[in-house]
């Protein structure tokens, strides 16, 4: 009996280490430990306090304020034209989230440096990026480009203590250069020029590296020859990790539909179900109700139906209504894409 209980205890003791590593904060050695230990690494984008919490509390390891809310939260057709100013305010915004967690936040929050706020001088690039830690309460930023230039800049940022993610491949900063949102490394020398400007990322000091856009072949080729993590959206389920933006993750994007993209929710039709609901108890008098009355009760329509709960459960749009979700697939990046 004495050993059955020490089993038990044990069991129970290893069960809450388990637990508690799970919410222990991801840090920048822990993010690079993951892939020594072959533990996969997941990252989202959050924009603002709500989501930044939501995501964390489901798990996600990493959040990356990106540009690419240029794109889904300002409405704009690409992300170049989103400033640093605007960038460090979302930082801000998600780190206040994740100081509202219950019981301690563990993601690590990247920022993502915008178009132009690195490309012009080291000086100024070291500059923006100490901005994102000293104002935006990131703990690392991100940045485009392998060239021997910007291997140059991310050595300088390393070199300040500020801890840098590379991304290569397609890189959405460079749209025009490389003529829209087109899969990188196709061709051989194309392949390598990639593969080569990883490399570059890596020996700068980069603690991790976004490979977005390029055929699933490659993507496994530079996570086998890195000795950091690679994140890869649109590269493959051979990166040490994945990156969706969380409008996409969670089905807020009706108009972009990128083929990397798996949906797990479909936020935008319960969105539309929630709104219509809404309007009609409004119109016919059931909303507010007495549970949502400060005061005494006051008189209702004689039709008007009693509710139970401070909660109504909406149903998403269904084929009766104009807009139809987009079936749920797992999809990589081929090297026969355009």
């Amino acid at each position: 009996m004495t050993e059955i209980l020490r089993g038990l205890g044990t069991d129970n003791m290893t069960q809450q280490a388990k637990r508690a590593d799970a919410r222990a904060r991801v840090t920048v050695p822990e993010f690079r430990a993951r892939k020594d230990r072959q533990e996969k690494l997941t990252m989202a984008t959050a924009y603002d306090a709500t989501f930044a919490r939501m995501l964390d509390e489901g798990g996600v390891d990493s959040l990356l304020v990106g540009d690419s809310l240029g794109m889904v939260v300002q409405g704009q057709s690409s992300t170049l034209p989103v400033t640093l100013d605007e960038m460090i305010y979302h930082c801000r915004a998600v780190a206040r989230g994740l100081a509202r967690v219950p019981g301690g936040s563990r993601a690590l929050i990247i920022g993502d440096m915008p178009f132009m706020s690195y490309q012009v001088d080291e000086l100024s690039a070291m500059r923006n990026a100490g901005r994102f830690l000293a104002e935006g309460g990131a703990h690392a930023v991100k940045l485009e480009g392998g060239s021997p230039a910007m291997a140059r800049t991310i050595a300088r940022i390393v070199e300040c203590g500020i801890p840098v993610i590379g991304h290569v491949g397609l890189t959405p900063q460079s749209i025009h250069a490389m003529g829209g949102f087109r899969v990188q490394g196709k061709s051989e020398e194309a392949a390598e020029r990639v593969f080569q400007e990883a490399k570059a990322v890596e020996e700068a000091g980069a603690f991790a590296i976004v490979l977005e856009g390029i055929p699933e072949a490659l993507g496994k080729r530079i996570s086998e020859a890195l000795a950091i993590p690679t994140i890869g959206i649109g590269a493959g389920v051979h990166c040490d990790g994945q990156v969706l933006v969380s409008y996409d993750l969670l089905g807020l994007t009706p108009d972009l539909k990128p083929k990397f993209v798996k949906r797990y929710a479909d936020f935008f039709e319960t969105g539309i179900a929630a709104a219509r609901a809404y309007v009609d108890e409004v119109q016919r008098g059931v909303f507010p109700g007495p549970e949502h009355t400060f005061g005494a009760a006051t008189s209702r329509p004689a039709d008007a139906p009693k509710t139970q709960s401070n909660v109504v459960v909406v149903k998403p749009a269904t084929e009766t209504t104009s807009r139809r979700p987009e079936p749920l697939r797992a999809v990589s990046y081929g090297p026969t894409e355009s």
